[in-house]
């Protein structure tokens, strides 16, 4: 009775002691997450938008804009969408801080790699805002736009596999083949190099003076040949969803919609480039499909490690199937 008493006292932050997960506690963190997944691929689909339209620079100073937190007499397109894509990432930051602080206090009702994961997210954000301001203070030097495009889909993916792996707590499933895992994580490293080459390009206006004065032009060529190997990598991990064996869950259908996302962003990169770049909606939409494929391949690997599920407790069970 004393120890089970002194037991019940216990910080949440004791380490020593490890209740069983609480299902109703990960199942708010998973929707936490799965809103984060959303916010930041509309963040990385804003920082395209603020490029396109040329809008870097829109906010002359960081963080704040024109020395206010909502500029007003200077509010244009190009200022709303640096002002905006500020808000977002700050509006980021602030739920991925409550998620690793929640996290970290419920520790021991919690699966034991949530804090570390949740921390290295927050981590990424810190990292985030620093490249962002750097990448206004430097006047949009192209190596800093790119690593914060880098550091944005790698934060992506990290989110998205973290709520797919707090989705899967407590459910038991059964780990594909190792050479799916390994398929599955080709596939995610030549779309992600894939999508910094681009960044790349991007970054240096290459195809704007490969368009207009044949400069650059290696860039652009660049990220067309990758292409190739990315797209099939994705395509072959879809075809080999035949392959696996039964019980795999949802893991089938998100290798399939990674196959039919990969399809509409090149159809989407083969459009921009005859349009000439002309069009911002259609190099938005190219760049949106972008971070989606990052985040669904993500989902994709995680869920490939998959789950030994939670043991019930003795008397647990035995309740069980004696109501059985």
């Amino acid at each position: 009775m004393v120890v089970s008493v002194t037991t019940n006292l216990q910080s949440p932050l004791t380490p020593s002691v490890r209740s069983r997960p609480d299902p109703a506690l990960i199942q708010k963190l998973a929707l936490l997450a799965s809103h984060l997944v959303v916010a930041l691929v509309a963040l990385v689909g804003i920082g395209g938008a603020t490029r396109v339209m040329e809008a870097g620079l829109a906010c002359p100073d960081w963080p704040l804009c024109y020395g206010r937190l909502l500029p007003g007499r200077q509010m244009n397109l190009q200022v709303f969408l640096e002002w905006f894509h500020r808000l977002d990432a700050f509006v980021v930051g602030v739920a991925l801080l409550v998620l690793t602080a929640a996290s970290f206090f419920w520790r021991r009702r919690l699966p034991a790699w949530l804090p570390w994961l949740a921390a290295g997210t927050l981590f990424l954000v810190l990292v985030q805002g620093g490249l962002g301001a750097l990448t206004v203070t430097q006047l949009l030097a192209a190596p800093l736009v790119t690593a914060h495009l880098a550091t944005a889909l790698l934060l992506v993916a990290l989110t998205s596999g973290l709520y797919q792996r707090l989705a899967m707590a407590n459910r038991a499933s059964i780990s594909p083949p190792l050479w799916w895992q390994l398929l599955a994580s080709l596939a995610l490293v030549l779309v992600f190099a894939q999508c910094l080459l681009g960044g790349t390009m991007a970054s240096q206006w290459a195809p704007d003076q490969c368009f207009s004065a044949g400069n650059g032009c290696r860039w652009l060529l660049a990220h067309r040949q990758l292409a190739m190997p990315a797209s099939l990598a994705v395509l072959a991990l879809a075809a080999a969803t035949l392959l696996l064996p039964p019980g795999q869950g949802q893991l089938p259908g998100l290798a399939q919609g990674a196959a039919v996302l990969v399809l509409a962003q090149v159809s989407l990169g083969i459009w921009t480039l005859k349009l000439q770049l002309q069009a911002p909606l259609v190099t938005i939409g190219h760049q949106l499909l972008a971070a989606l494929l990052v985040a669904l391949l993500a989902a994709v690997l995680a869920r490939s490690l998959g789950n030994s599920g939670q043991t019930l407790p003795m008397s647990q069970t035995s309740s069980e199937v004696a109501h059985g």
